[in-house]
């Protein structure tokens, strides 16, 4: 095993019912039969899925940012039933003709689903993942596609991502919040790492030192992912159980799982915004945040942890959900009665 390489960990077998979209049909062919990767010495090519939820402006700034980018062929934008003018005000951007195909869903499908949906409409041999608080860097993109064409082995790539001022965001290279590190992590007990590695480890790496070059990872954010088409084949699409939050660890589980590792680029740079898309509904995202939590911790490790530590692993998470719920209720009551602002 490589130094780069994260420790092996042990998982419980996947269910047998797999990621569908019944409601779709069958599955378009240029994704059965996907195009074949240029021949050596042609820069690969990519097509972008963004899918979009009351984004405002910050839509239109993240496919200006994208559509810089040579190796972009389609931009698909799915939209989950917006109220705002996100896509009028992307109706007006220049120099997206022939490149920019638009869906409209009736209702909001949820990050997955509407995932996949865009999937459906593409056919370059790499696909990126996009949220549309994201800017892209100059040159980002390239660097994604050329890690992956340097790796064949390889599955899933992902940019270093940091916040508006610059600071690395946490999520963007981590280790799999299995239930025994996400109790660590709650509790502080990630303070033991130096001197019990093993045991006390936190699954967020952001605080250690960024690589040089590319290397393998258990995870990486859906804020940002390049996917290798051929890959989907094994791996199967994403799983729409998951409504918002944490179908990017299930997949990247899944492409690990079948022996396909996870890059993490830091090369390739990605700003990104947080939160555009939930703000105006904190609750409804926490509550959703957490049962993907659950949904993740019972699908992959319900056979490796002993019932009793899962049902209190369980018990914590909607505590944790309860705490935020009512800080977030308490916040809107004080701004109804002026005690904040904003």
């Amino acid at each position: 095993m490589s130094a780069l390489d994260p420790p092996s960990l042990h998982y419980a077998p996947l269910p047998t019912t797999a990621a569908r979209t019944p409601e779709l049909g069958p599955v378009p062919d240029p994704w059965r039969t996907p195009e074949r990767p240029p021949p050596d010495g042609t820069p690969a090519e990519c097509d972008a899925v963004i899918v979009n939820y009351n984004a405002g402006p910050l839509l239109a700034r993240a496919i200006g940012a994208l559509s810089g980018s040579p190796r972009v062929r389609r931009i698909v934008v799915v939209d989950n039933a917006s109220g705002d003018d996100s896509l009028t005000r992307l109706a007006a951007e220049p120099g997206l003709e022939g490149r920019l195909a638009m869906i409209q869903n009736g209702a909001n499908l949820g990050f997955a689903r509407a995932c996949n949906v865009g999937l459906s409409a593409t056919a370059a041999p790499f696909v990126l993942f996009l949220n549309p608080d994201c800017l892209v860097a100059d040159g980002s993109i390239a660097g994604l596609l050329d890690a992956l064409s340097a790796h064949p082995e390889a599955g899933m790539a992902g940019p270093l991502i940091v916040n508006p001022d610059g600071t690395e965001q946490a999520g963007a290279r981590r280790a799999v919040p299995t239930p025994w590190r996400s109790f660590v992590r709650a509790f502080g007990l990630s303070r033991l790492s130096a001197r019990y590695p093993r045991l006390f480890s936190d699954f967020l790496l952001h605080s250690e030192p960024i690589p040089e070059r590319p290397m393998r990872v258990e995870a990486i954010s859906g804020a940002c992912m390049l996917v290798r088409r051929e890959a989907l084949a094994s791996v199967g699409l994403l799983d729409e159980g998951y409504f918002m939050h944490c179908e990017d660890l299930d997949w990247c589980m899944r492409f690990r799982m079948q022996g396909l590792p996870v890059l993490f680029v830091p090369q390739s740079r990605v700003t990104h915004v947080k939160g555009a898309s939930s703000r105006s509904r904190p609750i409804f995202v926490e509550w959703h945040k957490h049962a993907g939590m659950i949904r993740f911790y019972r699908k992959f490790f319900r056979h490796q942890y002993p019932g009793l530590l899962m049902w209190f692993v369980a018990a914590g998470v909607w505590l944790r959900f309860g705490g935020v719920a009512l800080y977030h209720l308490a916040d809107r009551l004080a701004r109804r009665v002026g005690l904040r602002g904003g």
